[in-house]
């Protein structure tokens, strides 16, 4: 088992925060304008990330995502799950292709799709939570604010919403919320706070299910 990738979005939908630990295949970069400034060092637009070599000492091999294509097991609870065109987007040779900018806007789509499809179906008071395909699988946690914290991991994971959940009320709370110099709710910044990002990093490293 282990933890693949981790996305953060804003109340305007926009990915304001990535990281990731083992990835077969680092995502392109962003197309200039793509993202915003400082979500990630390392999927930053080329033309202005002059300091690629010298990027977050934080970032980790990325090793293990499969490229097979998955297939749906469940959906609904931390324990179920569904299937979304979001494989193309974090998953396999196709997804290498893709922007950064592109890639985040592909695993919102499905956030987005499969929680509208689940208050449908079951009612508002049903919750989206996590999806499994054969490849991955995906756990969210949404703030009462409107951030949604997005974590991709080893499909035989057990649910992860509590991770998120200490990520948002640990570190998220401490460095972002909590910090005069982060611009909440902010159109043009992302968060990459290296104090942020460290945390996070020790605090994903410290879980029995990273490998």
């Amino acid at each position: 088992m282990t933890i693949f990738s981790l996305y953060i979005y804003d109340r305007h939908c926009a990915c304001v925060y990535y990281q990731d630990w083992h990835r077969t295949k680092r995502p392109k970069p962003a197309v200039e304008g793509g993202i915003l400034n400082a979500v990630s060092r390392a999927v930053a637009p080329q033309a202005a990330d002059t300091s690629a070599a010298n990027s977050s000492a934080f970032s980790s091999p990325r090793n293990t995502l499969s490229s097979n294509t998955g297939f749906v097991v469940a959906i609904g609870d931390d324990s179920s799950s569904s299937s979304t065109p979001a494989q193309a987007a974090v998953d396999g040779p196709r997804s290498n292709a893709l922007p950064f900018d592109e890639e985040a806007k592909l695993v919102y789509g499905v956030i987005l799709t499969l929680r509208n499809m689940v208050k449908k179906l079951s009612g508002r008071d049903e919750q989206f939570t996590s999806y499994r395909t054969s490849a991955y699988k995906l756990h969210l946690y949404e703030t009462i604010s409107g951030y949604k914290f997005v974590m991709l991991s080893d499909p035989s994971t057990d649910g992860l919403r509590f991770v998120l959940r200490q990520i948002y009320n640990g570190p998220f709370v401490d460095y972002v919320v909590r910090n005069p110099l982060v611009t909440m709710d902010s159109r043009e910044q992302g968060i990459d706070n290296d104090y942020f990002r460290a945390s996070v990093d020790r605090l994903i490293r410290g879980l029995s299910v990273f490998a």
